[in-house]
């Protein structure tokens, strides 16, 4: 059950030759500020540490007064869902996300591994009543206050889920030529950031632009860095690295700062090949979970580990205009 004063309301903003949702969310504080955790890369029945990550992001959530949930996607391994009815939604989610800090609403994108399985499961509206904090599409807009976020669809930008298979099979069903989706997501996104009058604009997508980890930049997404360059984006947020980091654009004249929480369970792969890349500001190998307080002249983003400790701070009191 939501918590009450939080009020969702859905309407299709038509854009471009697609559509994409807007979610209005009203802020639980009269400034208009928001509050809410990030966490990637999690649906493991409760393993590797998934259940430890929970608890912290319960603990943190209660403390902080959160709004919402993001989730960076991949939302159940290893292949996503067989179907609505499948066991692994309750398992993975449900019964793992119980704290009273976490009964907040949800708001997920899908990731590559939740393409191997249905994924119009994890879209469809009998998840949501099954359990009222969960909502998944696969790209749309919240207005949140002092913060519009964007949520981007970027697996069927990645080339090699269509080349190299490797014997998995993914689920595109609805989204037509490919190469017109992405093209009419590019459009419909660069057309939302330019109307937007919010203070901050984030963009989540599930694979990193920037990335010091093991799969290195996905070369794909550089067509987006353009368009948030140009159209002011404050943060851009991912999962798929099963780590945590922050990386900085300004050595390259930009503000855009790269957020990595991929670590809701399975991490620790040990690599370090990537860490004296400039531009990174933090990384860490293990499990963990970020979160982000925004308000109009401050904004104070936080990295924990499975013990609650905080691993990275970026943007205390910061002054924005």
């Amino acid at each position: 059950m939501l918590a009450a004063g939080i009020a969702i309301f859905m309407c299709w903003l038509v854009l471009s030759n697609a559509e994409l949702v807007r979610i209005k969310h009203q802020p639980r504080r009269a400034d208009g500020s928001i509050r809410f955790l990030v966490v990637g890369d999690w649906g493991r029945r409760g393993a590797f540490n998934q259940s430890r990550v929970a608890t912290q992001m319960g603990r943190i959530g209660w403390s902080m007064g959160i709004d919402f949930v993001i989730s960076t996607g991949d939302n159940f391994y290893n292949d996503g869902l067989k179907d609505v009815n499948d066991p692994a939604f309750a398992a993975s989610f449900t019964r793992i996300y119980t704290s009273r800090g976490l009964q907040r609403q949800w708001y997920s994108v899908l990731g590559n591994h939740d393409y191997r399985g249905n994924a119009r499961a994890q879209l469809s509206p009998v998840l949501r009543k099954r359990d009222t904090r969960w909502l998944c599409l696969r790209s749309f807009i919240v207005n949140a206050g002092v913060a519009d976020i964007f949520f981007i669809d970027t697996t069927p930008f990645v080339q090699k889920y269509f080349l190299k298979t490797e014997r998995h099979t993914y689920d595109w069903r609805g989204l037509g030529s490919i190469k017109t989706y992405i093209r009419n997501l590019l459009s419909d996104l660069d057309s939302a950031l330019n109307k937007s009058t919010a203070t901050r604009k984030i963009v989540v997508g599930h694979h990193p632009i920037r990335n010091a980890g093991h799969h290195g930049d996905t070369k794909e997404l550089q067509q987006l860095l353009p368009i948030l360059k140009a159209r002011k984006v404050d943060f851009y947020v991912n999962g798929h690295e099963h780590c945590l980091q922050h990386i900085s654009d300004t050595r390259r004249s930009s503000k855009i700062q790269f957020f990595t929480s991929g670590a809701g369970s399975k991490a620790w792969r040990g690599y370090t090949k990537g860490l004296k890349r400039p531009d990174l500001k933090f990384f860490y190998d293990g499990q963990g979970f970020m979160s982000v307080n925004l308000g109009r002249n401050k904004s104070d983003i936080l990295f924990y580990d499975i013990n609650g400790k905080v691993l990275h701070r970026y943007g205390a009191a910061q002054q924005v205009p």
